[in-house]
Parts: C-alpha cells; sequence; structure tokens
C-alpha cells in the first residue's frame, strides 16, 4: 500500500509503514519468528507486547519501552508477540551508511579520542536513558496510521537517534562511523552456522562482509570445492549424524538441514554415503530394539 509516497505494507496479521527509514509495525497476532537480514546498524523500540531477537547463540528480550541496537551485517531471528493485552507495537530506525557518511561529514566528532574501541559486537540491549525515552515518546502520535510524519521531521529523528547513542557510549562513535576498514567475519564460522538456510552466492559475501570477488577468492584458501558443494555436503553430513545418533525421521531432517525436496535429499544421501536415508533410520530402529 502506498500513501502519499510513503510506503506501507499489510496483511491480516501485521501493518508496517516505513517513513524515511524509520518504520512503525503493528502486529495484530503473534508471529512466528522472522528471519531478519541486517543490512544496517538499527534501533527497535518496544512501544508495547515484546520481542525476542535470536541471534544463534543467545536470546535478548525487550519488554514496553525498551531498546534494542542491531548491528549491521547479521542475520537474525526476530520474535514480535503479544504481553497480557497488549499487542505487538513498535517503531524501527535504520541508520544507512549514506546517512552516517552525511552525518559524520556536517558534525565535529573530534571531542572523541582516536583511541576509542568500538562496542562489542552483536546485539545490545539498551539502558533506558532520558535521550532514548523522550526520542521515542516525541515519536508516539505516528503510531496512529492515520498521522502522517513530514519528510524533514523524521530525518531529525534519525539524527536525534544517533545522537541518543553516542550520548549513551562513545564507544558507538567508531562502531557507527567505521567507513574504512573492510567489514569480515570468518566465512566458516558462519557458514557452519548457517548451512541449512537458502543464501544465493551474493548473499554469503553480503553477509561475510565481502563483494561476491573477494568471498570466491577467499573460500578457495580454505575449500578444495565451491561454496555450493561444501553446502550440500555439510547438510548431508548433519542429515547422517541427526538420522544415525539422534534416531529423527527422513521426513523430518530434510527441511530442517536445508534441502526442499525429499527426493532430492535422497538422491544426494546415497550419493554421498552409499545407502538411502532410509535404510541409516531403519538401522537405528534396529539398535533401539536389540537395546531393549
Amino acid at each position: 500500500m502506498t500513501r502519499n509516497g510513503t510506503t506501507g505494507h499489510t496483511d491480516p496479521m501485521k501493518l508496517i509503514f516505513n517513513y524515511d527509514n524509520v518504520f512503525f509495525s503493528f502486529f495484530y497476532d503473534d508471529a512466528e519468528g522472522c528471519v531478519h537480514r541486517s543490512h544496517e546498524f538499527a534501533l527497535n523500540y518496544v512501544h508495547s507486547g515484546e520481542m525476542v531477537v535470536d541471534n544463534g547463540k543467545e536470546s535478548i528480550r525487550a519488554g514496553k519501552g525498551e531498546c534494542i541496537f542491531i548491528p549491521r551485517d547479521h542475520r537474525l531471528t526476530i520474535y514480535k508477540r503479544s504481553a497480557g493485552e497488549e499487542l505487538y507495537c513498535g517503531i524501527y530506525m535504520m541508520f544507512t551508511r549514506q546517512f552516517l557518511r552525511n552525518m559524520y561529514a556536517k558534525t565535529d566528532w573530534n571531542g572523541i579520542p582516536a583511541s576509542t574501541p568500538k562496542v562489542e559486537p552483536g546485539v545490545i540491549k539498551l539502558p533506558q536513558t532520558p535521550e532514548l525515552e523522550s526520542l521515542f515518546a516525541s515519536m508516539a502520535p505516528y503510531l496512529n496510521p492515520e498521522v502522517k510524519p513530514k519528510e524533514y521531521f523524521m530525518k531529525l529523528k534519525l539524527q536525534e537517534g544517533l545522537l541518543a547513542l553516542l550520548n549513551l557510549d562513545e564507544r558507538f562513535a567508531p562502531t557507527l562511523f567505521d567507513f574504512n576498514e573492510e567489514w569480515k567475519i570468518d566465512i566458516l564460522d558462519f557458514m557452519n552456522s548457517n548451512y541449512m538456510y537458502d543464501f544465493s552466492m551474493e548473499e554469503l559475501a553480503h553477509y561475510t562482509g565481502r563483494s561476491l570477488a573477494t568471498f570466491k577468492r577467499d573460500f578457495k584458501k580454505i575449500s578444495e570445492v565451491s561454496p555450493e558443494k561444501w553446502l550440500i555436503r555439510k547438510r548431508l553430513d548433519e542429515a547422517y549424524s541427526k538420522i544415525k545418533d539422534e534416531g529423527k525421521r527422513v521426513v523430518d531432517v530434510y527441511s530442517e538441514v536445508g534441502f526442499k525436496n525429499p527426493s532430492h535429499f535422497s538422491t544426494a544421501f546415497k550419493k554421498q554415503f552409499g545407502v538411502p536415508p532410509t535404510a541409516v533410520y531403519a538401522e537405528f530402529c534396529r539398535q533401539m530394539t536389540l537395546d531393549f
């Protein structure tokens, strides 16, 4: 849906409006976790209900009036739910690289020492400071979908959000204004943690902080096979372990490890291990019977 140049998204369960990279979200029913691929730094504020952010290692909960800082170039699973009688409603502020470049260029940041370290990487639940409280209180009127803010006002709110972060902790400055260093994470660490997801090569490159060409070059240094073949082998190895050691059923395993088609999974499994997955499951069941 489009309203005077502002994009909104609707379905029976949710309503989202984007005003110049400030998103107002309304969830009318508890939603399943959605995969959030964070290309930019952001603040996610919970006006009502609750939000749980899962980064694969830990879950961080934010309740009413709480705010979370989300790093760029990360993949997260976010759950937005009702809490008691209150449905989820939130404000998401996205700080694009261009916005941060513009702010860095026109503002004097010399007061922050060059030796200042960055914040720890990852999702951060922020304390409730007066700056953040006043920021989101001033935006509450626009939680009414019928009230549309002026473009310049949302730009000012983005600037206010940035200043609130910098006032909270000066380590946000070298974190947000990092334009020169190439951002990279270990390729195999990322792929071992995310092998089950349907990423394109371009997405794998992006989420490990590389261009596609650099990703392919770096991957050749650590593997004799292509990224596509590595992922298939990883998925099959994980499937074999889940069936043989955990006794999981084939019908449950194939999608869990990232295959979309059970027939394709069975064919690839037999090609790699010499037996179909059903035979491995049957052997597990036989062993269980002997043990008892």
